[in-house]
């Protein structure tokens, strides 16, 4: 997916990033939303997770494994 190894760094720090802020919101929609609304917006993030990881990460992964944080093995 991406060859140059420092941008592949980039985008995987990122893609972390972003999925640890996702599941920070799904704790403040818990605490804050009636469990419809927090059931609704965990499978949506759960959606979204899922295409970075198939999508960007499994991808970019596959091209630089020494990248791959130690809990996705």
């Amino acid at each position: 997916m991406i060859r140059d190894a420092l941008v592949a760094k980039q985008i995987s720090d990122l893609m972390v990033e972003f999925q640890s802020r996702l599941d920070s919101s799904i704790v403040t929609v818990e605490e804050k939303c009636s469990s419809e609304e927090f059931d609704a917006y965990r499978r949506a993030v759960g959606k979204i997770m899922g295409e970075m990881l198939l999508e960007v990460l499994n991808p970019l992964y596959v091209e630089h494994p020494l990248l791959k944080p130690s809990q996705l093995d």
